[in-house]
C-alpha cells in the first residue's frame, strides 16, 4: 500500500471511532403510555420514570405497567438501530460490506 492509501485508511479509523463514540454517548428517549425511558446509544438503560399521577393499583396495571417499559425499550432499541445504521452507512460502502 502507499502512503497516501494509509493515511486515507488512518483518517477513516478515527472518523469510525468518532461517529461510534457520538453513537454511544447519544441519548434516545422513548415514551409508551405512562413510560418514558432514556436508553444509550450502547443500549443500556439510563433511566425510566412514569407519568405524573399514574398509580398501578391492581394486578393488570401492574402487568400493563411491564407491557409498556418493554415496549419503550424495544422502541428505543430499534432507534438505535436506525441512527447506527446511518452513522455507520458510508463506512460499511467504502469498506464494501464488511
Amino acid at each position: 500500500m502507499n502512503q497516501a492509501m494509509i493515511r486515507k485508511m488512518q483518517q477513516m479509523k478515527k472518523d469510525m471511532e468518532r461517529a461510534q463514540e457520538e453513537i454511544i454517548n447519544t441519548e434516545f428517549k422513548t415514551t409508551c403510555g405512562v413510560v418514558t425511558i432514556v436508553m444509550m446509544g450502547d443500549h443500556s438503560l439510563k433511566e425510566v420514570s412514569f407519568e405524573e399521577g399514574f398509580e398501578a393499583t391492581t394486578k393488570d396495571d401492574l402487568e400493563m405497567l411491564g407491557d409498556m417499559i418493554v415496549a419503550a425499550t424495544r422502541q428505543a432499541g430499534d432507534e438505535i438501530e436506525k441512527f447506527t445504521a446511518e452513522k455507520m452507512a458510508k463506512f460499511q460502502s467504502l469498506l464494501g460490506g464488511f
